[in-house]
């Protein structure tokens, strides 16, 4: 059984960092496509970052770009956000997705494009 389980969420003020862990079990996603999407209450689901496997060519949202740099740890099957500067709008339940291969450049920042999602993690940040 194939799981994404990540971590490191909590309560910061705002200015602050926090670093978000995923880790997968059950397969190798060391060629595939990792992604991190948030949900706010109230608001829809949307994407983040995401982290390719070929090159590491990464892409990020225009709100979080110059903020959060999304990692992986190939060794380690897992992917990271580092979140500094935080802001009051990046609280969100903050979610792990993965794709067994290479997402297509046009579909990456669709939560459809992703076959494997974890729980999340709340995080919050205060004025």
């Amino acid at each position: 059984q194939v799981q994404l389980i990540e971590s490191g969420g909590g309560v910061v003020q705002a200015g602050g960092s926090l670093r978000l862990s995923c880790v997968a079990s059950g397969r190798t996603f060391s060629s595939g496509t990792m992604a991190w999407f948030r949900q706010a209450p109230g608001k829809e689901r949307e994407f983040v970052a995401s982290h390719r496997p070929n090159g590491g060519t990464t892409y990020y949202a225009d709100a979080v770009k110059g903020r959060f740099t999304i990692s992986r740890d190939k060794v380690n099957n897992a992917v990271y956000l580092q979140m500094n500067n935080l802001k009051p709008e990046d609280t969100a339940v903050y979610y792990c997705l993965a794709h067994g291969s290479s997402v297509i450049i046009s579909a990456i920042r669709t939560w459809e494009a992703y076959n494997y999602r974890g729980q999340g993690t709340q995080v919050t940040v205060s004025s």
